[in-house]
């Protein structure tokens, strides 16, 4: 199994920015393209977001709910190949996987008859 890692801080910048790019530099929407493509072409990613000055949660939910909502993947498949560290603050894995579960359950939602 090949296996990618990204570090925010070294692979993208230690001051990870807003939601969107329009809102300022090195926000969740120009780095979730990075992450997008990382896990199309490998067979698992990890995520080391340790390093930074620290994540607002609309960068953590437009990349990592952004994933499903934006980008096609599956729960079911993240849990399989996606994996988070974050061992300075666990509070941002925590969130990051929320926001992919909620991400999930809304792309359910969206899908079901009216």
């Amino acid at each position: 199994m090949h296996n990618k890692t990204i570090s925010v801080a070294r692979d993208f910048s230690p001051y990870p920015g807003p939601r969107y790019i329009v809102q300022g530099p090195y926000s969740g929407e120009k780095f979730r393209p990075l992450l997008s493509r990382a896990l199309r072409e490998h067979d698992s990613v990890t995520v080391d977001l340790d390093g930074t000055t620290g994540f607002g949660s609309s960068f953590l939910d437009e990349v990592f709910g952004g994933l499903v909502r934006n980008e096609g993947f599956r729960l079911d498949d993240l849990q399989k190949r996606l994996h988070i560290i974050s061992v300075l603050d666990a509070s941002y894995k925590v969130e990051a996987w929320e926001s992919i579960r909620e991400a999930e359950q809304f792309v359910a939602a969206s899908k079901r008859p009216a």
